[in-house]
């Protein structure tokens, strides 16, 4: 019997050795476990920008646990209430600008967060519906430089703001005159195109010319003779004259026009 004993000692022995290492194969430690788990979403991937055609949208990654080594986006258009999806062909970077064919439509965004254990995928709620894009502001013809007459409107007006005339005195003696005139318009920008009409006051002293019109920097030339109502009288020491400036086919008394009175020395003794 003691023989039969000792002979199976070793089985047990060898029993209670393999159930030993078989223990040891399990290893349920949390570090074991923290090796084994792919990414899992804490807090949606969000979209941050407006809702507006040629707007930038940016992605917001969210909260994850489980250490994500990267992030992979995929933009969707869908309908109005955030439904039907598809995914936009090629939106896989983390900024989307939108386009017009997102006119009408809500934006979501699906964030793939992974690591050597795996990957998960979250999708943030749609965006407002995409709205048109905003029509770029109108540019003023005050915006020209230097602005041009037939393109002004009121409240714009011309303004009479410079003369010259040669010569600078007008004598006894003298048979021609050449006025300037400068217009402006827009805060004092020289306004080109502008047509400007002068007389002599009285009417029978120097010749009615045509309208001249301005240049580029904003001066219109005259050029006037003198007639047989000059000199007014004898002790004549100013030459008055009306001026009127417009724009081409625009009222003579509104619109952007102008009307103004200057004069000029008179020295009939030269």
């Amino acid at each position: 019997m003691r023989k039969h004993l000792r002979r199976l000692a070793p089985i047990g022995v060898l029993a209670v050795t393999g159930a030993l290492a078989a223990a040891m194969l399990i290893d349920t430690g949390p570090g074991a476990a923290a090796t084994k788990a792919r990414p899992t979403n804490q807090t949606p991937p969000t979209i941050s920008g407006t809702a507006q055609v040629g707007s930038t949208l940016t992605a917001r990654d969210g909260q994850w646990t489980g250490s994500p080594t990267g992030f992979e986006y995929a933009w969707r258009r869908c309908d109005t209430d955030g439904g039907s999806c598809s995914n936009i062909s090629g939106a896989i970077e983390k900024t989307y600008v939108l386009k017009q064919v997102d006119q009408g439509n809500t934006i979501r965004l699906r964030v793939t967060a992974k690591n050597a254990d795996g990957r998960t995928a979250a999708t943030s709620v749609p965006t407002a519906v995409v709205q048109a894009a905003t029509a770029p502001p109108t540019a003023s013809p005050c915006d020209k430089n230097p602005p041009v007459a037939s393109e002004l409107k009121p409240p714009e007006r011309l303004l009479v703001a410079g003369q010259q005339v040669s010569p600078s005195v007008v004598g006894g003696s003298t048979q021609t005159i050449v006025a300037r005139y400068r217009i402006t318009a827009c805060d004092g920008k020289p306004v080109q195109g502008a047509l400007v009409y002068v007389t002599a006051v009285p009417y029978n002293m120097f010749s009615v010319p045509p309208e001249a019109t301005t240049g580029a920097d904003g001066w219109a030339e005259l050029r006037m003779n003198r007639e047989r109502g000059f000199p007014a009288s004898q002790k004549q020491q100013l030459l008055v004259m009306f001026v009127r400036a417009r724009g081409p086919g625009g009222n003579l008394l509104g619109g952007i026009s102008t009307r103004r009175l200057v004069s000029f020395p008179v020295d009939l003794r030269k």
